[in-house]
């Protein structure tokens, strides 16, 4: 018999879902189930339950054909569970290593109806917030069962479903189901303590309960908060039904229905201002129609006033007073912000003189209108024209020409904007002018913080590769690659995206985690690798010629990207023995990271004329024409030439340590795009041999094309175009 089936419902959260499955699966414990439920989610998080479900006998995946809400999705896993106990596990949210065996050996050892696990609120900024276990158990309740009415202060824990785990047969006996709408774990978990015979509590932190900050009920402003009363009633009248058997429990129930009450309406990020009244006085009525014939023991202080004025319906007076308690608080932030930003009047120098008179510049612009036709275009902190900004701008140019397109670029990089394309140089006063008035802002990376984002405006981030390394918020988990990243700072700068494209289901998934905000994923293949698909042989031959490469020659790129972390850290590759392993006929084309500024001439190397530094070549895309063969480790540059279907080669001298300190997000060595080398020994071997371009190494290349190029057919770019220039709807891929 299986000891406990874990019911993880999944809708929207497939930037999250691996990681709560892994934290489930990995666990050193196995005696388990874990039944995924796709709430008919229009993203991927039902192909990521299938997924584990094709490699784990323990992972069983249900599809919902529509989608039906968290507590129906619940129900749907309960009835399909097989455990001795079910845990209802919220797929954003995830275990703590190592707790599986503690649960499982306090189960088995007091068979609880009820077992109550800790958790802590893990934050966006990778710091956690424990819960009120400590404060309603000051001293460890220890190892054994209790009924409600003997610690009645249990029902002060967080009322969710997932900090409990449930004897399975005890809830079929009770016919307990978790009811449709929001708040639904109201409505579940108190009954559940109330009808408990046997409640255990384990003081160890199971559960971190992720706080996002978009997506989650908690942060979403609206009326359906109002049903959390309904909630609440249920209970009451299941209270009703059971009779005496729980009116001693009347009171301190009906006082975590007020303070929840307040709790929604005291969250500005729930009830609007124009909805405050009318749910307030909801509170109002259900404080009247509920409260116990003997009344109950309301909180002191400013907690016990708020609850006498719901019993009396005034809510001019509560509102003044939230006014002027939110006053207070912002006044006190007001006053530390004000003591960070004390600085010395010695620091305001000559030299920063023009850029303050060019802020206020930029600021009076804000003030007028939003140019209706103007697209401001930018690449690698305004390193020139590149990327999927440059291959959007060029559809723009042919399906939307009457919005004028301007390029933001260094003043050292002027040469590399083509001819006609109008652009404006990075620090000047027509660059802050277009930055302020322009309704389309497109980059590959964000633009700086003093940027606004104004009303009618639209900020679209192209991204400029599929992650192998970890990003974002993500990096958090490992300082050492991450360094000194503000990530309250990115997170501001992230906020301002209205649109992010991504070139396949993984990146979306990524991103999702990585970048958590309120943004429109456009799931559309990357624009850049357009001109990949729609390049004629004439095109490549004309490339090849202007790099000096001839017909018969085979060439080998070899692009290894930037270690964050190690400056100066460079593979071990000698250019001269690999061009001997290549043999008469190879060429080497060598290209360095954006992030090293480049020397911008393309030469060859004054050792050997076959060995060429393309370093500096702008539109990397042209180097991938040419190349017959890609090596490369971690870059994403092998997201885009696997678009062409030619022999890509992991070179990874230095994997293990890379994925230790700079995280990544899969490991390449094991679902690469082709042959694997780990030293340069190896890689050699592989170009000596052949196996670079074995039947194996196309195998695994077909299977990586698959996996994240299925998007890249050459229309990426008008796609965008379609939906964030022209308004047009995008095409539905999902059905519920």
């Amino acid at each position: 018999m299986t000891l406990i089936s874990f019911v993880v419902p999944a809708f929207r959260v497939q930037g999250y879902l691996r990681e709560c499955l892994d934290s489930i699966l990995d666990q050193p414990f196995t005696d388990l189930e874990v039944i995924g439920v796709d709430d008919c989610s229009p993203d991927d998080s039902g192909e990521i339950i299938d997924e584990y479900a094709a490699r784990d006998q323990r992972v069983r995946a249900v599809r919902l054909t529509e989608n039906v809400g968290l507590g129906p999705a619940r129900n749907v896993g309960l009835d399909r569970a097989v455990g001795d106990y079910v845990w209802f596990l919220d797929g954003d949210d995830w275990l703590a290593p190592g707790c599986l065996p503690e649960v499982a050996e306090r189960l088995r050892a007091t068979r609880p109806d009820v077992l109550l696990v800790d958790h802590v609120r893990t934050h966006w900024n990778n710091t956690a917030t424990p819960s009120a276990l400590r404060e309603v158990f000051p001293e460890p309740p220890g190892a054994g069962t209790f009924r409600l009415r003997g610690r009645p202060e249990t029902l002060r824990l967080l009322h969710t479903a997932w900090n409990r785990v449930v004897r399975r047969q005890f809830l079929v006996d009770l016919g307990l189901r978790f009811e449709p709408g929001w708040y639904e774990d109201v409505s579940f978990s108190y009954p559940v303590l109330m009808a408990a015979d046997r409640i255990g509590v384990l003081d160890r932190v199971c559960v971190n309960y992720r706080q996002r900050r978009a997506g989650a009920i908690t942060r979403t402003r609206g009326d359906r908060h109002f049903e959390v009363f309904p909630q609440w009633h249920r209970v009451f009248q299941l209270m009703d039904r059971w009779g005496p058997a729980v009116d001693d429990l009347r009171p301190a129930v009906f006082e975590r229905m007020i303070w929840h009450y307040l709790i929604v309406l005291g969250n500005g990020q729930r009830i609007a201002p124009e909805l405050r009244p009318a749910f307030f006085a909801q509170i109002t009525a259900d404080y009247a129609r509920w409260l116990p014939p003997g009344g109950y023991s309301a909180p002191d202080g400013v907690e016990g006033l708020k609850h006498r004025l719901v019993a009396t319906g005034r809510w001019r007076t509560f509102s003044a007073l939230r006014a002027a308690n939110r006053a207070r608080d912002t006044a006190r932030r007001s006053a530390r912000t004000a003591r960070r930003r004390v600085t010395p009047v010695a620091r305001r120098n000559a030299r920063r003189a023009r850029e303050v008179l060019l802020r206020e510049y930029y600021r009076a612009e804000l003030h007028r209108p939003v140019d209706p036709s103007l697209a401001v275009y930018a690449a690698y902190w305004y390193r020139g024209y590149a990327c999927n900004p440059a291959a959007i701008h060029e559809a723009a140019r042919r399906l939307a020409p009457e919005i004028r397109g301007v390029w933001i670029v260094r003043r050292d990089r002027v040469d590399t904007v083509p001819p006609g394309v109008e652009y404006v140089v990075a620090g000047t006063p027509a660059y802050y002018r277009v930055l302020a008035r322009a309704r389309w802002l497109v980059n590959n990376v964000n633009f700086p913080d003093f940027v606004r984002k104004r009303p009618g405006s639209v900020h679209l981030q192209t991204h400029h590769g599929t992650p192998v390394k970890v990003m974002g918020l993500d990096q958090q988990r490992y300082p050492i690659g991450a360094g000194q990243m503000d990530f309250g700072g990115l997170l501001r700068r992230v906020d301002r995206w209205d649109y992010s494209i991504t070139s396949n289901s993984f990146s979306t998934q990524m991103w999702d985690r990585a970048y958590p905000a309120a943004y429109t994923t456009l799931e559309v293949g990357y624009p850049r690798n357009d001109r990949l698909v729609a390049a004629t042989a004439d095109e490549v031959l004309r490339l090849r010629a202007d790099l000096g490469i001839g017909l018969a020659e085979q060439v080998v790129l070899y692009a290894p990207t930037h270690r964050e972390h190690l400056p100066n850290y460079r593979p071990p590759f000698d250019p001269d023995r690999f061009l001997d392993a290549l043999g008469p006929s190879g060429r080497l084309l060598m290209r360095s990271h954006y992030f090293h500024d480049r020397d911008r001439r393309p030469r060859p190397t004054p050792e050997r004329e076959r060995i060429l530094d393309v370093s500096a070549h702008q539109r990397v895309e042209d180097l991938y024409l040419v190349a017959d063969v890609l090596v490369t480790d971690y870059s994403s540059a092998m997201f885009d030439y696997a678009v062409l279907d030619r022999p890509i080669v992991v070179y990874a001298p230095d994997w293990e340590a890379y994925r230790l300190a700079r995280g990544v997000y899969f490991d390449v060595t094991a679902e690469p795009p082709g042959a694997v080398a780990t030293t340069f020994a190896d890689l050699l071997d592989l170009f000596r041999t052949g196996e670079a371009r074995s039947d194996a190494a196309a195998k695994a290349r077909q299977q990586f094309r698959a996996r994240f190029c299925a998007l890249d057919d050459g229309h990426a770019a008008e796609r965008v175009v379609r939906q964030v220039f022209l308004g047009e709807r995008p095409e539905r891929h999902r059905a519920c």
